[in-house]
Parts: C-alpha cells; sequence; structure tokens
C-alpha cells in the first residue's frame, strides 16, 4: 500500500491571501482543543522537532483514533490547509530534513523566509474563492 505524505522540505509556507489576522494569534484554547489549538501546541514550543506528517496525523488522524499507516494510506491535507495559516496568522517553514516551525506573521524571520530564493514558496489555502 503506497504512503502519501505531506512533507516538504526548504520550503516556506505564508499565511492565506485571506488571512483576517495581521499578527499571529494563539488559537482559543477549548474543553475539546480545535485542531488549530493542538497544532499550535506541538510546534510552538519545539521548533524544527516534528515534521509536517507528524502534525497532521496527531491533530486530526490521532484524535479520530486512526493509525499512522492507515491515516497517510490515502492524500491528506498538508499544512498549507491549517487554521493556523488561514486564519491565525502562522507561516510554516520547512526546513532541510523536512521538520517544521511556526512563524509569526509580523515577524523579522517571516519577512526573511517569505524573501528567501532558495526557498520553495507556498501560500495558505484561502477560505473562500477570490
Amino acid at each position: 500500500m503506497a504512503q502519501h505524505t505531506t512533507n516538504n522540505t526548504d520550503t516556506f509556507t505564508s499565511v492565506a491571501p485571506d488571512c483576517p489576522a495581521s499578527v499571529a494569534e494563539v488559537p482559543p484554547e477549548r474543553k475539546e482543543p480545535s485542531v488549530a489549538r493542538l497544532q499550535y501546541d506541538m510546534l510552538v514550543d519545539a521548533p524544527y522537532r516534528y515534521t509536517s506528517d507528524d502534525v497532521v496525523h496527531r491533530s486530526q488522524g490521532e484524535r479520530r483514533g486512526i493509525d499512522r499507516d492507515t491515516f497517510f494510506s490515502k492524500g491528506q491535507p498538508c499544512l498549507r490547509a491549517s487554521p493556523l495559516v488561514k486564519r491565525y496568522g502562522w507561516g510554516v517553514h520547512h526546513d532541510a530534513e523536512g521538520r517544521v516551525a511556526l512563524v509569526a506573521v509580523e515577524s523579522v524571520e517571516y519577512a526573511a523566509f517569505a524573501a528567501d530564493p532558495d526557498l520553495t514558496q507556498a501560500s495558505g489555502m484561502r477560505s473562500s474563492r477570490a
């Protein structure tokens, strides 16, 4: 069975063009954590520790009781579809090993990654049609 992946290397995902946040926001806490909050909690204090697959599986597959092999036996939305990128003002940098870190939209690092010609540039997915 072929395994799909959401991992990228040397890539920067900027916030979605229709992201309402001009400053990165912490997703609100809820009794049952949202996908955004699970992803944020995983990445905020552990930059470059996890791959995109780790984050996507834990926030979407694991919480539904789906093992990793079954989860990735079909394609899954990558972090371009994450609410962190679409709604909360976080970019995502994928390093050369495919590990990811959150980057606040208002930060100097965000501007540097967005202008780096050595990185593949991707944009978060729009929430609505243009």
